[in-house]
């Protein structure tokens, strides 16, 4: 599909922040809490990204993610854990037989700066050893000098090789890099047409994440998108969200842009491993009436 940066609208800031507010103010009733707790922990991607990473710990983060917290029966596995390429097959053989996909970040991650060889070789690693989904960065200082062409040809030759190993492909913009809601919308725009299954925020690595202005946006692009083409795009704000509370204010965003069909993990994701301890801190609240310290929960 061909992408026309001229098509992409202009973005009314002022309009957005008030929408956001507006979603800020919904309240959910206790019946529903718990339900909705249970699928914000069901979205969740766990990750560790660091050099000090090793077996030992992905594979602790593994376990994690197939038993959120073992005090507390009956609490659903997160969605994914996402790892670094060289880490994948270790993932892979610690959640066999269970439900949680296997992520890797690739394409020079997190700065993209790097050459279109080293970057399908990259994710080329992180496939052959059996990741399900792939987190690429785009390269943003192409975007910012308005080489978006560029950009698109990187997306779409990563998505060519996820498509022969049957992973899907989520494209990550750095928000905060790209800075301003109007490239935000093209940025979507450019890799929705490009082949991305799946739009992200931000890579956790920089000061400014996810926000919930520019995750609207980003919804709306995906609204626009697949009342254009028929195609459903997945959406995974990522980094800056740490409370249940904020968790359920996207959800609730996220309802009220989108809809019921994409209230899952195929189409949502939350890309926030410290927001899985808040979630289980508020489930366990719930379930018992004692809001314990985050010191009862394991950080990995």
């Amino acid at each position: 599909m061909t992408y026309n940066f001229k098509d992409s609208p202009t973005i009314d800031q002022v309009g957005i922040e008030e929408r956001v507010a507006r979603f800020n103010t919904r309240s959910i009733k206790k019946e529903s809490k718990v339900q909705a707790l249970k699928l914000a922990l069901n979205m969740i991607d766990l990750t560790t990204l660091e050099g000090k990473d090793t077996e030992g710990k992905v594979k602790q983060m593994c376990y994690k993610a197939m038993h959120p917290h073992d005090q507390l029966p009956n609490l659903p596995s997160t969605a994914a854990v996402c790892v670094y390429p060289t880490f994948v097959k270790v993932a892979k053989d610690a959640l066999k037989g269970s439900n949680v996909k296997v992520a890797s970040v690739s394409t020079a991650f997190p700065s993209g700066n790097s050459s279109l060889k080293i970057k399908l070789l990259d994710t080329t690693l992180a496939l052959e050893n059996g990741a399900d989904e792939i987190d690429m960065v785009i390269s943003r200082g192409e975007f910012l000098k308005g080489n978006y062409n560029f950009v698109y040809d990187e997306i779409a030759n990563i998505k060519t090789l996820c498509q022969k190993h049957n992973a899907r492909l989520k494209v990550i913009f750095e928000t905060g890099e790209i800075s301003t809601l109007d490239n935000v919308r093209r940025a979507s725009d450019l890799a929705m047409c490009a082949g991305a299954d799946f739009i992200k925020t931000s890579t956790g690595k920089i000061g400014v994440a996810a926000t919930m202005p520019v995750t609207l946006v980003m919804l709306d692009a995906i609204k626009d998108f697949y009342y254009k083409t028929g195609i459903m795009v997945g959406m995974k704000p990522a980094g800056g969200i740490s409370t249940a509370k904020g968790a359920l204010q996207y959800l609730v965003m996220l309802h009220e842009t989108l809809g019921n069909a994409w209230l899952n993990n195929k189409w949502f994701r939350f890309g926030a491993s410290s927001l899985a301890n808040d979630v289980i801190l508020q489930l366990e609240k719930e379930a018992k009436g004692i809001y314990f310290s985050k010191d009862y929960i394991s950080i990995d």
